[in-house]
């Protein structure tokens, strides 16, 4: 159709929009798609000429932040674009509100021609009485739709997560997307190896920094920059530098992430509705935490001794760098205030002790003081003492998974856990019927009062040690033998000569300090210990009769 002199020629841009998050097909609603309905329809309108293209691939249309979007109006304000041409109001937005505002205000303030091709609507074109209801009506539907795929979304990534399967965009540092599972987690076999070089570090008294520092001096690249080595499009919005490096909090994160021990922690996160992008962190009971979901990098005994070490308070001494074998884990046995290292001049040497920090600061308590010497030696004794009698228990151990008596010594626990549960009931019982005493006048309220609280004491007694027997037999059937965990714990430093940060920390609870240089220590896996030596204890009878010769460490 030719033109006359009056018509009025429109600068257009296609404007182009796909996005899975909103449940786009991506067949029929593909970028290329979009481009051939709206060249083919320009075909058909002399007075309209394409001058440019914007395309806003992967991003919803529940908002209008979107580059291209943004570029486009900047053209339209700038007087370059005049018309826009969309194949659809849901390629335009999904946002019911802003939808309106753009097309019904927005668009005829700046002299814009707006053209959804396949809804037809055109805003040169006279409008027809429905128009007021129709277009308002397609773009609440389409609100409408992107809530209900939000919701679909959400549910579906929410069962994924229950499963225990990586929903993540990329893999935590040190793994890799599996190739045949894209939701299972392997190791990257190089990362894993600084990973457990980090966790070595800590256990050996570096702090976090002095991690960072070393990694940054050996120019290991971070986690950022290995991504990009690998060709992943990462990016955040935390990046300062150019070239990002280690930090103290890159590697806070690494050795606090319980992935690096098998499980998976996921949903910390979430917006309030599909409108919303702002993203709030959610209570930690709304976690979704799934243990032993993939292959860990690091045992759980290792993480859980880093764990508790970075929640206690240690610090590094200016010149030094990593803290000393004791930080954290010395206390004044009276007061529980930490003790403090300080170095005394004597004779033109050096000596290190402990002071009560307390005392020291002129807050009270008594003096209490230990030289570093005497310290070390004690708890090295100490240590070797309670390894002995481990090895001893591991023996007693070792033959008792020979012998039947397990199932033996569980039968006898069923039978006084048989005798706890009719006691249970017995005082529950014995609840009711003086109720019904109560109501039939043979006992007065007060009397009430007092024998309820009476059979709820003994109920709850009888209750507790139902649960104490329930443990112990848990404990034997998860075979607290000679291949425990924690007897491993120990059982590899049967040969130590001399005490280190690791050692410490992986053995050692606390050590307290009384007047006089009195040690107390406490040892890690004290409970385990105990009930292991009260097993053994009680089976040494069973084993003499079960032995004709005694073996080494059973008196």
């Amino acid at each position: 159709m030719p033109l006359n002199k009056d018509t009025i020629i429109y600068n257009a841009v296609d404007y182009l929009r796909l996005s899975k998050e909103d449940g786009d097909k991506a067949e029929s609603d593909s970028i290329a798609n979009q481009r051939d309905l709206i060249t083919n329809f320009v075909k058909s309108m002399p007075e309209i000429r394409l001058c440019s293209e914007r395309i806003d691939d992967g991003f919803s249309g529940v908002d209008f932040n979107r580059p291209a979007f943004n570029l486009m109006m900047e053209d339209v304000r700038a007087g370059r674009i005049n018309c826009i041409i969309v194949k659809d109001l849901s390629r335009f937005g999904r946002n019911y509100i802003e939808a309106g505002r753009y097309i019904e205000r927005i668009f005829p303030f700046l002299g814009v021609r707006f053209i959804a091709i396949n809804d037809g609507y055109d805003s040169a074109k006279e409008k027809s009485p429905s128009d007021d209801i129709i277009i308002p009506f397609k773009n609440l539907v389409n609100d409408a739709y992107c809530r209900d795929i939000s919701v679909k979304i959400r549910s579906q990534l929410d069962v994924k997560r229950k499963n225990g399967e990586f929903i993540g965009s990329f893999a935590v540092y040190g793994y890799m997307k599996s190739d045949e599972n894209k939701n299972q987690l392997v190791i990257d076999s190089y990362a894993a190896k600084i990973v457990r070089d980090i966790f070595a570090w800590k256990l050996d008294g570096l702090s976090q920094q002095g991690i960072a520092d070393r990694l940054n001096e050996i120019s290991e690249p971070s986690p950022m920059e290995y991504k990009r080595f690998l060709g992943l499009n990462f990016a955040t919005s935390f990046q300062v530098n150019p070239k990002a490096k280690w930090t103290a909090v890159a590697v806070g994160r690494i050795l606090k992430n319980p992935i690096y021990a098998g499980h998976l922690v996921q949903g910390k996160e979430s917006t309030p509705n599909y409108k919303i992008k702002q993203r709030f962190m959610k209570p930690e009971d709304k976690w979704v935490r799934v243990e032993n979901t993939h292959e860990p990098i690091i045992p759980q005994e290792i993480f859980d001794t880093v764990n508790r070490v970075l929640a206690q308070d240690t610090r590094i001494a200016p010149d030094g760098e990593a803290v000393y074998p004791f930080s954290g884990l010395l206390f004044c046995a009276d007061c529980k205030s930490g003790m403090v290292r300080k170095i005394v001049p004597a004779g033109g040497k050096k000596y290190a002790y402990y002071y009560c920090s307390k005392n020291k600061a002129g807050d009270g308590c008594t003096t209490h003081c230990i030289s570093e010497k005497v310290l070390e030696k004690a708890v090295l004794q100490a240590l070797q003492n309670h390894i002995a009698s481990i090895l001893d228990i591991e023996r007693i151990l070792r033959y008792i998974d020979t012998l039947p008596m397990q199932q033996e010594e569980i039968r006898k626990i069923d039978t006084q856990l048989l005798m706890k549960q009719e006691e249970i009931e017995k005082y529950k019982n014995l609840k009711v019927s003086i109720y019904e005493d109560l109501k039939s006048g043979v006992i007065d309220a007060d009397e009430y009062r007092e024998f309820k609280v009476i059979y709820g004491k003994k109920c709850e007694e009888a209750e507790k040690a139902a649960e104490r027997l329930k443990q112990d037999i848990a404990l034997i059937l998860a075979g607290k033998g000679a291949n425990s965990v924690w007897i491993e714990a120990f059982k590899k430093n049967r040969n130590i000569t001399e005490l280190s940060r690791k050692v410490v920390v992986s053995l050692i609870e606390w050590v307290n300090i009384y007047s006089g240089s009195r040690v107390e220590i406490r040892f890690r896996y004290q409970y385990e210990y105990e009930r292991a030596l009260f097993f053994a204890e009680n089976a040494k009878d069973l084993i003499a009769t079960a032995s004709p010769a005694p073996i080494k460490g059973v008196v």
